[in-house]
């Protein structure tokens, strides 16, 4: 499926990111191979976007705006199922979920992730297929979980909670999918993939603990630089969206350390203090996509509220920012 009309929106890469870049998406003509993202994170990667209820879930946002969402549905008012965008989930199950992309593929079948407004907006810029390969879960940290080689020196982890372990597993799925793509996308031509970008959207766990947060920008910059050498992209295109629960009004208890994380999120993206990171790491602020708790199904404020347009915001702004670092070599 393609929509009849691909995104042209601009997105300024990120708002502290000091870089005075907005990028055009074009469509970008099929060379024939299949096109994989990685998305990866915590709880809110895997994803608590509510579907149906009210207030604010996908069931009552389709009504009250036709004009943004109401593309998702079909004229029965079913969720649509893309034929151009196949997905992966590992995210917090025991084992893989896999499928067309629609909706269901967050922490349940009731629920969306960032992978859904994401992979509309690649789906709708590619026309070669697209593969999601989600892998994320819940309460875990990129001080200790996600933590990669070049952060600290450790055992090789072997089960869940060692050191590093998360980080491994991102890349043994990514590594298992494309290396026996048609068992896990059977519609595969078996011209060749090309792994054409990497999502980030995790920092909860490492926001409450203030010498996670002090160390933050460091271990992301390593973990950029070592998921791009163990997957053998050297300038793998990184879009980083950061932990913006709360929004812009953060209790002042917490709110210097709170903001300290997501300034470091997006650091990533200013080219004048990572020059090796210009043009191929981008930022997205989330906080403007922070609702109310009297507007959302839920008082979690560490699940956005379980806020569905929430959720499809960050993924498709993810994948504005995607196309911006892209756009140059298409």
């Amino acid at each position: 499926m393609k929509a009849p009309t691909r995104f042209t929106r601009s997105f300024v890469i990120a708002t502290l990111a000091l870089l005075p870049f907005a990028a055009v998406a074009k469509p970008v003509p099929a060379n024939g191979k299949l096109k994989v993202f990685i998305l990866s994170g915590q709880s809110n990667m895997v994803g608590f976007g509510q579907l149906k209820g009210t207030p604010e879930t996908m069931e009552t946002y389709v009504k009250s705006k036709p004009q943004e969402y109401g593309h998702l549905v079909t004229k029965d008012g079913n969720p649509v199922v893309r034929d151009d965008v196949w997905i992966v989930n590992i995210s917090d199950l025991a084992k893989p979920k896999k499928g067309p992309l629609t909706v269901g593929y967050g922490a349940s079948e009731g629920h969306i992730g960032p992978e859904y407004g994401f992979g509309f907006a690649v789906g709708d810029r590619y026309e070669d297929p697209v593969l999601l390969i989600k892998s994320s879960w819940g309460g875990r940290s990129l001080k200790h979980n996600f933590l990669s080689p070049s952060s600290a020196e450790y055992p090789k982890p072997k089960k869940d909670g060692d050191m590093g372990f998360h980080y491994a597993e991102v890349l043994r799925h990514v590594k298992e999918i494309t290396g026996d793509v048609k068992k896990y996308y059977p519609d595969y031509s078996g011209k060749g993939f090309e792994i054409v970008g990497f999502g980030w959207h995790q920092g909860w766990n490492d926001r409450i603990d203030q010498s996670a947060v002090d160390a933050y920008e460091s271990n992301l910059v390593n973990f950029v630089n070592d998921i791009r050498k163990d997957l053998g992209i050297e300038k793998l295109p990184f879009v980083i969206a950061n932990t913006g629960m709360g929004g812009w009004d953060i209790p002042a208890r917490y709110k210097a350390k709170v903001e300290k994380l997501m300034v470091a999120q997006l650091a990533l993206a200013d080219a004048k203090k990572y020059p090796d990171f210009k043009g191929n790491v981008a930022g997205v602020e989330t906080r403007d996509f922070q609702r109310s708790r009297e507007e959302s199904p839920s008082k979690q404020d560490y699940h956005w509220m379980r806020n569905w347009e929430t959720y499809y915001l960050i993924g498709k702004s993810m994948a504005e920012a995607m196309a911006g670092l892209l756009s140059s070599d298409n």
